[in-house]
């Protein structure tokens, strides 16, 4: 398990680390959306995938274990929206199967290191 953010540099994290990978995988992949949807599925898919490590380090930043899950929470609640967000895609023929489940594998690893981090902090009580 990942040493308590405090002992070290946010960035030193596999969690962070994984969530700025999938950061440039949403960019190149909704690269090739449609212009109408620049403003619309997108935008919304960049801006889930960039909640994910802004919100990591800004729990980083926090004194208190609750205060760092608060923010934790919120990185994996946006990898929730953004999975569903590639669904749409998906049913939109935006991305092809194999995108989706290359995307889906990177999601699915964030989350499970989000939520060890979760359950790490929530044990220091």
């Amino acid at each position: 398990m990942e040493k308590p953010v405090g002992q070290h540099n946010y960035k030193d994290l596999r969690v962070w680390q994984h969530s700025r990978e999938l950061v440039k995988l949403v960019y190149v992949l909704t690269q090739s959306f449609p212009a109408e949807e620049k403003f619309g599925l997108t935008s919304q898919m960049r801006r889930a995938a960039v909640a994910v490590p802004s919100n990591i380090s800004e729990g980083s930043g926090r004194q208190h274990p609750r205060d760092t899950i608060q923010f934790l929470v919120i990185a994996r609640g946006s990898l929730y929206e953004l999975e569903t967000q590639c669904y749409l895609a998906f049913d939109l023929e935006f991305i092809s199967n194999a995108q989706l489940q290359a995307i889906e594998e990177k999601i699915a690893s964030c989350i499970q290191l989000v939520q060890g981090f979760i359950r790490y902090y929530r044990s220091l009580g």
